[in-house]
């Protein structure tokens, strides 16, 4: 299965180097695809996140209003997918004003990392650090010590 993170803005710094080491330990395919629209709206980030993600794929968008699931839930969707033979698997991370409604409708799974307010650069961290767990889970790896 291949992994897609399309997300507004661009990571630097610590957290690309941290994003990198996680993306490394996959077995999965993954890739980040970066959007700097600097002064977009929030409907031309959500056109050009639309735009990007190919036909066929599962949405997932990350977004505040998303179920807050555990790890293993959200492994468990994904193992799903992998297991009915879905190639790709494309995440949305929008900018500081989220998400528009047509977006969301979009969304196959709409997740949110919690109630509290993450920066954008951290949650592309933790996205990924998620999917890893995910891939562990499902290969019943002790990384996850539920």
């Amino acid at each position: 299965m291949k992994i897609l993170v399309l997300a507004i803005g661009r990571a630097r710094g610590a957290c690309f180097d941290l994003w990198q080491d996680y993306a490394r330990r996959l077995t999965w395919e993954c890739t980040l695809k970066e959007f700097e629209l600097k002064h977009a709206t929030q409907e031309q980030e959500a056109e050009a996140l639309l735009q990007a993600v190919p036909a066929g794929s599962r949405v997932i968008v990350c977004d505040e209003r998303g179920k807050n699931m555990g790890s293993e839930v959200f492994a468990h969707h994904l193992g799903r997918w992998q297991d009915d033979g879905i190639k790709q698997v494309v995440f949305l991370l929008g900018g500081a004003d989220g998400h528009t409604d047509q977006l969301r409708a979009r969304a196959d799974l709409l997740i949110s990392f919690g109630c509290m307010t993450w920066p954008h650069m951290l949650a592309r961290v933790m996205l990924i650090e998620q999917i890893y767990r995910a891939q562990q889970i499902l290969a019943h790896h002790p990384y996850h010590r539920a």
